[in-house]
């Protein structure tokens, strides 16, 4: 349970999948419609990807490389030095720059959602030390050991009926659905991801990212 008695549903990200950005919209909504208070934490495509970095595409290997720990070396840094309430709204901002508008994770779009959130613009030095790194390691292996090395970001978890946890991959959705049709998929996702032994359930996607 989260401080205010709401259900915690802890959420890994990296800002850089435009996937977990619709999911992380979805679970904005599921918010407002279900008692659940989501709690933010990251997770790195670059970490779980350095060991196959040389049999990647060209352009994830760029994206992977050292690029790619910019923008969770500079979440990792907020939130060491400013506490955990500043990871939603920085990863908001980022996503919303990275995505939303297409500026993709450049330097710049880091620094300007800084900005958009409040926080101080020197955050944007830890971008490329290595300060941090074994913190966001340490939240990286939290998310993933919890459904295993074969996927990616977004994970969610949240306490089971039974005392346990309800971990999973996504879902990955487009666009990310709001108000009742949010509530359906929270209630079906949790039913399907509680069976004991249920793994998957995934079609070809015929369409890309929604940005709305």
């Amino acid at each position: 349970m989260s401080e205010n008695g709401r259900t915690a549903a802890d959420f890994w990200f990296d800002p850089l999948c435009p996937w977990a950005w619709m999911t992380s919209r979805w679970m904005l909504e599921v918010q407002k419609v279900r008692d659940v208070e989501v709690r933010w934490h990251v997770m790195s495509l670059a970490v779980l990807n350095e060991d196959k970095i040389d049999q990647l595409p060209e352009q994830y290997r760029e994206l992977l490389g050292p690029k790619g720990w910019r923008p969770v070396r500079v979440v990792t840094a907020a939130r060491q030095l400013h506490g955990d309430k500043v990871v939603g709204d920085l990863y908001t901002a980022l996503g919303t720059r990275f995505h939303t508008k297409g500026e993709g994770p450049t330097l710049e779009a880091i620094a300007g959602a800084l900005a958009d959130a409040d926080l101080p613009a020197d955050l944007i030095e830890y971008a490329d030390k290595d300060t941090y790194d074994a913190e966001v390691r340490a939240s990286h292996a939290v998310g993933i050991d919890k459904v295993g090395q074969e996927v990616g970001t977004p994970v969610i978890s949240v306490p089971g009926p039974d005392g346990g946890e309800i971990a999973f991959f996504g879902p990955v959705v487009t666009p990310a659905p709001k108000g009742e049709e949010a509530a359906r998929l929270w209630d079906g996702t949790l039913m399907v991801a509680s069976i004991p032994g249920f793994y998957e359930i995934k079609r070809t996607r015929t369409q890309g990212p929604v940005f709305d």
